[in-house]
């Protein structure tokens, strides 16, 4: 039974309902990145008390913690983000989230990202000791123009920092952009370290972000090759078809219900019962 999630700030600010939204499709899971406008590593102790109220009122968990830790430049100063990790694990704990999803840091325009490779392993090990022993898992999501954007250097990353507590979000539609064939160029490469999957779908030629299935993400190759290797876990639905700003993308909940859509359209094709 593959479990549904999604960043249901997408659907709005108010966190009411996004939650709304999210039960009306029937998920039990969301991925928390925002509420009423504000970043989840923001909100004071309570608000989260707030939020953990409404979420318990719509009877939905927390699959993971949406947080931009890691998306800031490799030129930033890294202290002042590396406290900011520690208050990710901290709202992840509050809000008994199993994930927290990172990245893996900006590469200034016309830098080699391989030039930047031993301060990105360096910041990333810090990154993945803050989060040992502490029962949660952070996935790196593949985010164009940071470091870890194609799959050689996803692998470089977990497999040299090589702690159980670092593995790897994917997603199909930021290797799409980067001009990657997610299926046939990186997924039995990374398979072994991906634990999450974040679903939205790409056109190779522009980059435009499209439901699961109408772009050349390999979204329905992906989901065969799981089944085949008995994944078990979360498929979170990140639409991105909306409005975007430089603080948030604005889906809202038509845009958010079409993206649900056509996932489970392609579940459902392919006889794969979800929740």
């Amino acid at each position: 039974m593959w479990t549904l999630s999604g960043f249901i700030d997408e659907i709005s600010e108010d966190f009411n309902e996004q939650c709304k939204v999210a039960s009306g499709l029937g998920l039990s899971h969301v991925e928390v990145r925002s509420a009423w406008g504000t970043n989840i590593l923001d909100l004071d102790n309570d608000q989260l008390g707030n939020l953990r109220e409404t979420l318990a009122e719509y009877q939905l968990k927390v699959s993971s913690i949406g947080s931009p830790i890691g998306k800031i430049s490799i030129d930033d100063e890294f202290p002042p983000h590396l406290e900011r990790m520690r208050r990710a694990v901290d709202v992840a704990h509050a809000l008994e989230a199993p994930y927290i999803r990172i990245f893996s840091f900006f590469i200034p325009a016309g830098t080699d990202p391989d030039s930047c490779r031993d301060e990105v392993l360096s910041r990333m090990s810090a990154l993945a000791e803050v989060a040992a022993g502490q029962d949660v898992i952070l996935v790196h999501e593949n985010e164009k123009e940071i470091y870890g954007d194609i799959p050689r250097r996803c692998l470089d990353i977990v497999t040299t920092v090589s702690a159980p507590q670092l593995q790897l979000a994917w997603d199909s539609a930021n290797f799409v952009q980067v001009g990657v064939r997610p299926f046939t160029e990186g997924y039995d490469m990374l398979r072994p370290h991906v634990s999450y999957i974040q679903i939205k779908d790409a056109l190779l030629a522009d980059g435009t972000v499209v439901v699961a299935g109408a772009g050349d993400g390999e979204v329905v190759e992906t989901v065969r090759a799981l089944r085949a290797d008995g994944f078990d876990g979360f498929f979170s639905l990140e639409p991105h078809l909306g409005e975007v700003s430089s603080k948030r993308v604005h889906s809202g909940p038509e845009l958010f219900t079409q993206s649900w859509k056509a996932f489970t359209d392609i579940l459902t094709s392919e006889g794969i019962a979800y929740a």
